[in-house]
């Protein structure tokens, strides 16, 4: 059975939102303006306090929707029961999207992404996350499966550059990176055994490069969609950098030439 046009138009919606928690970085959230905000969710049961009072403010002075739950029900949209705060907040952030419509907007175009594989360390996604946008990458493909979730630790790693940056979702990575690969992208996996290295990668075409898992690198699913393989010359028998290091080299690696 096909689903309807409607269906699949509020699916395209709430698919587009980012879901925060906690109660600051729902307030840091609010006190930006140029932030689109969907809806607050807040528990019946939250204690108020200063911190409380001016989310409330906030969202009364923003015209915000505000809905309560029950702790429960506020735990299943933030997913995360013990963080959350009883606070959570669904923006609607520009630059927040899915790596299928990024291919078909920019089919043909050159690009380059930063594609992240098993990153579960929350502070080495926000550094990268950071690293990315500071350096001018098109987007970041972040998996909703085997990587850390957008939380507290990843916006303030981020140090706000979460907001400014193109994330691109998808479910898992091995299949996202095949369609890209089909559209012409050329997939770059890390290996201190390639000839080729990261210095001499062009502009000119579209380029993915993949950030493999802080312990156990690339997966073999997304090892397979990786159509060519660059190095990081290294001195002193270093073997391997921090994801985080690595995706700043890449991110700047034109400005530094």
């Amino acid at each position: 059975m096909n689903d309807s046009p409607e269906y699949r138009r509020k699916k395209a919606f709430y698919d587009s939102l980012l879901t925060i928690y906690g109660r600051k970085p729902v307030l840091e959230a609010l006190e930006d303006f140029s932030l689109p905000v969907h809806k607050l969710h807040l528990a019946v049961s939250n204690r108020r306090d200063a911190v409380m009072a001016r989310i409330e403010q906030l969202a009364g002075e923003r015209h915000i929707e505000v809905a309560h739950h029950d702790r429960k029900s506020l735990s299943r949209i933030s997913r995360n029961a013990r963080q959350d705060q009883g606070v959570a907040l669904d923006l609607a952030p520009p630059l927040y999207g899915n790596a299928t419509d990024f291919l078909q907007e920019r089919q043909g175009n050159h690009y380059e992404l930063l594609a992240l594989d098993g990153i579960t360390n929350p502070q080495n996604l926000g550094m990268i996350i950071r690293s990315a946008c500071a350096g001018g990458i098109d987007g970041i493909i972040l998996p909703r499966k085997g990587c850390a979730q957008i939380d507290p630790l990843v916006i303030k790693a981020s140090t706000g550059t979460l907001f400014k940056t193109r994330l691109l979702r998808c479910d898992e990575l091995g299949p996202a990176l095949a369609r890209f690969r089909e559209s012409g992208a050329r997939v770059y996996g890390l290996s201190s055994h390639a000839s080729e290295t990261l210095a001499g990668i062009g502009t000119g075409q579209a380029n993915i490069f993949v950030l493999g898992n802080e312990t156990h690198g690339v997966s073999d699913a997304v090892a397979k969609q990786c159509s060519n393989s660059i190095r990081i010359p290294m001195h002193n028998d270093v073997e391997s950098l921090n994801v985080a290091v690595t995706a700043a080299l890449i991110s700047f690696r034109h400005q530094l030439q």
